[in-house]
């Protein structure tokens, strides 16, 4: 299903569907602001929009792929992350310039135009897909360094089973359990706006605990030096891709943040900027870790650093930026499933139904590395890559010509591949590790 233009005389309707675009969508921002937002404030917001726990998974792929195989697979990725991201924005703006179409707020309201129905139910289902799964690895993380922080040992145990347990299950699974309550409370809320500031303050604790463990890494390398490998063998090729490109998730912001920028003609310049500075730090932070510990690098790279008052401190502070998270990256899910299911109305049950099954899956996935190659692979490639090039190649399908056709068609191709091997890899990886 294509789209066409109007033949009414209200731009505002999308004529691909009966329906309008005023739903609720997957990018409503929690703050509304009456201001565009200048070049720093929009290189800040495509930051926080991307870095995220993903980054913490980065020197246990480095490992597996070897540093500089990482490395360049982290360059790559952020330069397909840049050129689709555009992609989006080029789209959007063919299809308000030419077509009178009312503003396009989101990734799921240009799938709509573009490709009716099924084009917003396939962004929708890669949202609730990739956002539930950051989710389910914010649980992991939290739960697997609760673990490592306080040392817990076994408080009953079976003859010949050396297995730490409470109340006959594992700590992680405790901890989760632990978090599920305080979970359904914070995801009760039904306007996120008063946990924006908690959020802002969530990215800083973030980043300042980044540098505090580069700056542990590098202390750590210099009197260690461990054996390193440069390349690892090609199965482990596809995995490194998907904990890249979960890392560099951030595509369904992309719409609404260059909206909100005063000199839109300068966004692409200040979204390369910011992308190229992130895979800088991505890239560094990945190789640090992975020269400090060597064969010892653990999938969360802060268990790595031991015991010890500062080690805590770093870990718990980006056990509760996840915590807080957790509620704002579910929001997009509940929109979509309120929107489906319950004419757009907050639905209390809904939410605490979403969070169970979250949990859940998180107690069955053993590691945290694992699972976010698994996200990355899955969906993240279909959502970041593919949607944006099949998106833009319907619209631009009768200009772009031979090499636009073939840049967009590579991308599909490629991004399909990638998907189905990266997905096959990971699945490998968390079985293995399983058994």
């Amino acid at each position: 299903m294509g789209f066409k233009e109007s033949n009414n005389n209200n731009p505002s309707e999308a004529s691909s569907s009966s329906h309008t675009l005023n739903l609720p969508n997957e990018t409503t921002p929690l703050i509304k602001k009456s201001h565009k937002s200048s070049h720093f404030k929009t290189f800040a917001n495509v930051f926080i929009a991307i870095v995220g726990a993903g980054v913490l998974g980065l020197p246990y792929t480095f490992k597996k792929t070897g540093y500089a195989t990482g490395t360049i697979t982290v360059f790559a990725v952020a330069y397909f992350t840049n050129h689709c991201m555009m992609l989006l924005v080029k789209t959007r703006k063919k299809l308000e310039n030419r077509n009178g179409f009312s503003k396009i707020n989101s990734f799921g309201d240009l799938g709509f135009i573009v490709a009716g129905p099924v084009g917003r139910t396939s962004v929708d289902v890669m949202i609730v897909l990739s956002q539930a799964g950051f989710c389910v690895s914010y649980l992991i993380f939290v739960a697997n360094t609760l673990v490592n922080i306080f040392n817990l040992k076994p408080l009953s145990s079976s003859v010949g089973n050396d297995a730490s347990t409470v109340f006959g299950m594992s700590w992680k699974s405790f901890y989760i359990w632990a978090c599920f309550p305080f979970q359904l409370g914070l995801n009760s809320i039904p306007t996120l706006t008063h946990l924006a500031p908690l959020s802002i303050f969530a990215d800083v604790v973030d980043i300042g605990a980044m540098g505090v463990v580069m700056v542990e890494e590098v202390m750590i390398y210099l009197n260690a030096r461990p054996v390193l490998e440069a390349f690892g063998g090609f199965s482990v090729f596809f995995y490194g891709i998907g904990v890249a490109v979960y890392a560099f998730e951030g595509i369904g912001m992309v719409l609404p943040l260059e909206s909100e920028m005063e000199k839109k003609e300068k966004f692409g310049g200040v979204l390369g900027i910011t992308i190229s500075f992130i895979a800088l730090m991505f890239a560094s932070f990945g190789v640090f870790g992975y020269f400090a510990f060597g064969d010892e690098t653990k999938d969360i790279i802060t268990t790595n650093l031991g015991q010890g008052w500062l080690s805590s401190v770093v870990q718990l502070g980006l056990c509760f930026n996840l915590f807080v998270t957790f509620p704002l990256m579910m929001n997009p899910v509940y929109e979509v499933f309120e929107r489906m299911f319950c004419e757009g109305r907050y639905t209390l049950c809904l939410r605490w139904g979403m969070v169970l099954v979250v949990s859940l899956v998180a107690l069955s996935v053993p590691n945290f590395a694992d699972f976010l190659s698994l996200v990355g692979s899955s969906v993240c490639i279909i959502l970041g890559f593919v949607l944006p090039a099949l998106f833009h190649l319907m619209v631009f399908k009768d200009e772009v010509g031979m090499l636009g056709w073939f840049k967009d068609g590579t991308f599909i191709v490629f991004g399909v591949i990638l998907a189905i091997t990266g997905t096959w890899t990971s699945l490998l990886e968390i079985l293995a590790t399983k058994a």
